[in-house]
């Protein structure tokens, strides 16, 4: 009897790990045999928290646009959402590739056999719920992992709100995220925080997170203070009737560099980082 009870022994301390299952944000089901040791991650903000939950050492590669932490730069860069570069993925033989819901590659990887986890954040609830599956696919428990980074936020964003006078409570806002313009409107995690800090946002959540806008709409909102990145902000006066705008009359605009823009409009581990950015702001440049 002992022989075989030491097999049996011996077999349960090999065994393989349990596969893991889990839904995207398609609603597509999800099985990995095990956990990913070759991860490629194709949206900035995913990247962050793979690192953030001490999974930087397991990426293979990223897309064009991951630049936080430092060490993401040396990786391969395999595009954007629109032209990822399918034979640069499949020659890295990733284990899973994490990608927006957006993007493009999906259905070829999937035709090459990849495994692919499709995850899309855009409100506080979504990074909520994305940090919880970065942390499946990684296998970190919760409690180390999305709880801990989530409590982080949360702290960080409080200390930013209550660092505020309430002379610049209520502030009108314009968040430009992208020319055409694109903002973020108050159902996007940009939004969110604004409401967190006491601003008010010019774009309602009726419009979706990230709303392309008529520039007229801006003109006729005609708000306190303008937030944009330096990417956009030339030509911002130029823009027709915008001269009318008051924070564009009075100067009070906002204009982040492109280091700072990145971690403003990334729904991720430094969305603290971007509340302290939004409340200097709301500081020195509020009526």
């Amino acid at each position: 009897m002992l022989p075989c009870l030491a097999l049996v022994a011996s077999a349960s301390l090999w065994a393989a790990p349990p596969a893991i299952e889990l839904k995207d944000d398609r609603g597509v089901s999800v099985q990995l045999a095990q956990p990913p040791q070759r991860i490629i991650s194709l949206l900035p903000s995913l990247t962050e928290s793979i690192c953030a939950m001490g999974g930087c050492a397991r990426l293979v590669g990223v897309d064009r646009y991951s630049t936080w932490p430092v060490s993401v730069q040396a990786l391969p860069h395999l595009g954007g959402l629109d032209d990822a570069n399918i034979e640069g993925i499949v020659a890295l033989r990733p284990d899973v590739v994490l990608l927006a819901k957006s993007a493009r590659a999906t259905p070829r990887l999937e035709q090459l056999g990849l495994k692919v986890v499709a995850l899309e954040p855009r409100s506080y609830a979504d990074v909520q719920r994305v940090l919880g599956k970065i942390g499946v696919v990684l296998q970190v428990p919760e409690a180390q992992g999305a709880a801990r980074i989530w409590r982080q936020i949360d702290a960080e964003v409080s200390a930013a709100a209550q660092s505020l006078p309430a002379r610049v409570r209520n502030a009108r806002v314009y968040y430009e995220v992208n020319r055409a313009p694109y903002a973020a409107s108050e159902s996007s995690f940009i939004g969110e925080t604004l409401s967190r800090l006491g601003a008010r946002n010019v774009v309602p959540a009726s419009l979706g997170p990230f709303p392309k806008l008529n520039p007229e709409y801006v003109v006729r909102a005609n708000p306190d203070l303008i937030m944009i990145g330096d990417r956009n902000f030339e030509g911002l006066a130029q823009r027709p009737g915008w001269e009318r705008i008051r924070a564009v009359r009075e100067d009070r605009v906002c204009r982040f560099s492109a280091a700072e823009s990145d971690v403003m409009v990334r729904p991720g581990p430094r969305m603290g980082e971007a509340a302290r950015l939004m409340a200097r702001c709301l500081q020195e440049r509020a009526p």
